[in-house]
């Protein structure tokens, strides 16, 4: 779960970048395609062309296409919609996708996994829910598409690095899953990108930057990692740490307002669903003696 952690923290810093600088000033699709380009070149140099399984590259492909190329178009255009603290309260319904899309992948039910998960929702709704602005129904719905098919990116590339196993570290295909992403993101740009509204300053390139090569190439890469060693259960918890992550940027770098109490009060209880996944559910404990 390290990796997770790692990632969380990393991430946490996306939401309030994405906000204060890129939203309202530079075209979404724009940035999107920018961070796809940036993640592709990281990976391209290792990507491995030959003696890879027909099967395993069309499906890390597609999981690059939902978990990279949609989730990120949905999510940048919400911004338009949202403050950056409705944003993070929409993305609280990510755990429940989780864990019904790895039941459904695996042809079971977990109901200790999605108790977890619902209680982890809960625990982020009791931090984030203050009021809502007026006109939201766009944005929620771009989210929950985003929220939705990060999900099923996750636990797709989980299921395809099980069902195909093969002697090649995982950074030597990694490049398939942004070559999926660019196949959303390039024509998005070029049928609805607006070339006027490119960044205009030093700032917002380096921004940019920083999301394509850190937060998308390495971030994506360790999150897809850490979720091939944790069980669905798990995975739905720690997609909604990132609430509080989110939330302690926003406060400390921005000085935005922040109920402490409610931050508190939301985080114990996204803990206790850590805890009741790990003590209830029989492949964590499993997961958890390897």
């Amino acid at each position: 779960m390290g990796l997770l952690v790692f990632v969380t923290v990393l991430w946490a810093f996306s939401f309030s970048l994405i906000g204060e600088f890129l939203a309202g000033q530079v075209d979404s699709y724009f940035a999107v395609l920018s961070r796809v380009l940036l993640a592709t070149l990281i990976f391209l140099p290792f990507t491995r062309w030959r003696g890879v399984p027909g099967r395993l590259r069309l499906g890390v492909l597609a999981t690059g296409m939902l978990q990279f190329g949609i989730t990120y178009l949905c999510l940048y255009r919400s911004f338009s919609y949202l403050t950056v603290p409705e944003v993070l309260l929409f993305t609280i319904f990510t755990p429940l996708y989780v864990t019904l899309i790895d039941d459904a992948l695996s042809r079971r039910f977990s109901p200790v996994a999605l108790v977890a998960a619902a209680i982890a929702t809960f625990g982020a709704g009791i931090i984030r829910y203050d009021g809502l602005s007026e006109d939201f129904i766009t944005g929620f719905l771009l989210l929950q598409v985003a929220n939705f098919t990060f999900a099923a990116g996750q636990v797709g590339y989980k299921h395809v690095m099980q069902r195909y196993p093969v002697d090649i570290p995982a950074y030597r295909t990694f490049g398939y899953f942004f070559i999926g992403a660019l196949i959303i993101a390039l024509p998005s740009f070029m049928v609805f990108g607006n070339a006027e509204r490119l960044p205009t300053t030093a700032l917002q390139w380096g921004i940019l930057a920083w999301l394509g090569l850190a937060a998308s190439g390495l971030g994506l890469f360790l999150w897809n990692r850490g979720a091939c060693r944790v069980d669905a259960g798990t995975l739905a918890i720690m997609n909604n740490v990132l609430v509080p992550a989110g939330l302690l940027v926003n406060l400390l770098i921005w000085n935005r307002d922040a109920d402490l109490l409610r931050l508190a009060v939301g985080g114990v209880v996204i803990a206790f669903s850590l805890w009741v996944n790990a003590r209830l559910h029989p492949r964590a404990r499993l997961a958890g003696a390897l």
